[in-house]
């Protein structure tokens, strides 16, 4: 699986121009056609953190603030609930242990905040 199939998972039945998704990724630090490194906590981070991008340039397009309604369809409040995920992925990125962020023997390493 690539960098591009793996986020493509993540932002399903959005659709962008591929050369979007492309920059989107270039500018985390992913190439699209790179090999997905499921054990890698700073891929995963990166994939996340390309979605949020592509999620705010959706959001920052004035003609989704609005509330469509079809014959059978309403649609409301979209701007909120995009920017309702936008936040959620920001925390779970924060939360999210970078690959060297443990030691050498796969432990957390420890800094000591109090001396005496």
């Amino acid at each position: 699986m690539t960098n591009m199939q793996r986020l493509e998972m993540e932002i399903k039945d959005i659709n962008i121009e591929d050369d979007e998704r492309e920059v989107k990724l270039k500018e985390n630090g992913l190439e699209w056609s790179d090999t997905y490194n499921a054990e890698s906590k700073s891929n995963l981070k990166a994939i996340y953190k390309t979605a949020v991008s592509i999620l705010e340039s959706i959001a920052n397009n004035p003609q989704t603030m609005k509330n469509y309604k079809t014959d059978d369809i309403s649609i409301t409040h979209f701007h909120t609930n995009i920017m309702q995920r936008i936040d959620y992925l920001n925390r779970k990125i924060r939360m999210m242990a970078d690959d060297n962020d443990f030691g050498e023997d796969g432990g957390a390493t420890i800094g000591y905040l109090f001396t005496e």
